[in-house]
């Protein structure tokens, strides 16, 4: 399974979730502090042995967990908790925060933001999902402290009724640093090299960076608050991003290389960059190798900034449309 900071995720309600819906119903959210006692302790009790359960790998309780309408998605969330193995190695579980979402108020399915605001709503935290059934939910986000790769679960928690409860709905799991820094360190490390990108004609570097330190600073995609918007404002304002790049024409001596996409790939829990590049069509594993070879020397010297802030390229070769892995070289590694 090829991951991106995206794909650490095993979403498995019924409903898509995005930034931007088109259709948008507000209901309400309770943030933690604002909590009646005995949510708070309910949902800490169910966050904290589902995180524990992850941390664990014990799938029993998982699986005892899950929301009855979305067990035949079992698959998918078993596969995230089992790569969030190494995420959540050696360090401890701690909750971070808790949201409690009231959607009966919906007649049907629906885009919904829910705003969760702290006391004296200084700070609002916004989660956006689609299609929403009417019905009340949670979402839990804990994280693993002390943990190499410092470990992040998001939780989507569906009361299922006084006698169920809190039941499973969906869960993420994420890496919160990599390559031993965390998302702050990526996000300073983004504003330096977008600020060195101002006298020339742009940066890729920090558009990549913005974009791992947004992964790496959220368990889920369906959050956003202040900070994540500053976030977002700066990497928009990069010139000559990569954002419409592509595809991207390389020429390589008498060969030119067309490149559909370039994309962050933390399979191997690096910061490595993906490749997706038109295949000539070679089949020999070695001559595949070769050629992935000439792809990212050229795709490196065309963008050579991009040596110093990160681990490594994968290639990826595009041929009848399907992009497959072919091989993955540190920076060291590639002429």
């Amino acid at each position: 399974m090829r991951l991106s900071l995206k794909s650490w995720a095993a979403l498995a309600l019924p409903l898509a979730l995005l930034a931007a819906p088109a259709r948008v119903s507000a209901t309400s959210c309770t943030a933690q502090a604002e909590m009646q006692p005995q949510d708070r302790d309910a949902l800490t009790a169910a966050g904290g042995r589902l995180a524990v359960a992850v941390a664990g790998q014990d799938f029993a309780v998982l699986k005892a967990a899950l929301l009855p309408a979305v067990a035949q998605d079992w698959d998918g969330i078993h596969q995230a908790a089992e790569a969030g193995a190494a995420l959540m190695k050696g360090g401890q579980v701690q909750l971070r925060s808790l949201y409690l979402l009231d959607a009966g108020s919906l007649a049907a399915p629906a885009d919904t933001q829910f705003f969760c605001s702290n006391a004296d709503s200084s700070l609002t935290v916004t989660l956006t999902m689609r299609a929403l059934p009417p019905g009340r939910y949670a979402v839990v986000l804990a994280d693993a402290v002390g943990a190499p790769y410092a470990g992040q679960l998001g939780f989507i928690l569906v009361w299922d009724g006084p006698v169920s409860g809190w039941k499973l709905g969906g869960l993420t799991v994420r890496p919160g640093a990599l390559d031993g820094q965390d998302g702050v360190w990526w996000w300073t490390h983004a504003r330096d090299l977008a600020r060195e990108g101002q006298s020339q004609s742009g940066s890729w570097a920090a558009w990549y960076a913005y974009e791992i330190a947004r992964g790496l600073l959220l368990p889920v995609d369906f959050l956003s608050s202040p900070n994540l918007e500053k976030l977002n404002a700066e990497q928009a304002a990069i010139k000559n991003s990569p954002q419409d790049a592509f595809p991207l024409t390389l020429p390589d001596g008498p060969r030119t290389w067309k490149i559909d996409a370039v994309r962050l790939d933390a399979t191997l829990l690096h910061a490595d960059l993906g490749v997706v590049y038109e295949s000539s069509g070679v089949t020999d594993p070695a001559a595949q190798r070769t050629e992935a070879i000439a792809v990212l020397s050229a795709f490196l010297k065309a963008k050579p900034e991009l040596r110093q802030s990160f681990h490594g390229l994968w290639a990826y070769a595009v041929k009848d449309g399907k992009p497959a892995p072919v091989m993955e070289l540190p920076m060291a590694q590639i002429p």
